[in-house]
């Protein structure tokens, strides 16, 4: 399975970069490839570092203005013009989405790749890795616009909120029919 992971490229503590490895390690030992953003540092060289050492496949979308922080052996790296055609092909290039701890460019990403599975232009599952508590908050907000009506479909359809590693690939299996 292809799995696109929207994550931060900043160096972070133990907290998120325990938890990070070992979702790279299942990924990596299960055979799956990860699409992510394509750079070397931060969590998403933890992650990427942790696939391809547990035999998983790399394929990078990086953007023109950070092509020179690409990593440089991925098994494929795509160099988008811009930021909008980079989350497009991101999803192109993927089965399933994971939504790991981030800035302001991994929720930008969150939201627009569920807006457009709100409206029906993806059914690829989507699994927010809510690491130490890290997307308490926007469980809540979301809670909160389904409750108000806000959302055309339920949030479990939208989107699953999994505590640990194990949970998303065990989701992720399951909505794929691999269990």
């Amino acid at each position: 399975m292809n799995i696109c992971v929207f994550l931060s490229a900043a160096d972070l503590d133990d907290r998120y970069t325990v938890p990070a490895r070992e979702f790279a390690e299942l990924l990596g030992r299960g055979g799956h490839t990860l699409v992510w953003g394509g750079s070397e540092s931060g969590l998403m060289k933890v992650v990427a570092d942790g696939v391809q050492e547990s035999g998983g496949r790399l394929v990078g979308v990086s953007v023109d203005f950070l092509a020179a922080k690409a990593r440089t052996n991925a098994d494929e790296m795509v160099i988008a013009k811009d930021l909008a055609e980079r989350k497009a092909l991101l999803l192109e290039k993927s089965d399933a989405i994971v939504i790991m701890v981030g800035g302001t460019g991994t929720l930008d990403e969150a939201t627009e790749i569920l807006e457009l599975k709100k409206h029906g232009k993806h059914t690829k599952p989507v699994v927010l890795l809510n690491t130490a508590g890290f997307y308490d908050g926007l469980r809540q907000q979301f809670q909160r616009m389904e409750d108000e009506g806000f959302l055309p479909l339920p949030l479990t359809e939208l989107v699953f909120f999994a505590k640990d590693a194990v949970g998303v690939l065990a989701y992720l299996e399951e909505s794929a029919g691999l269990l």
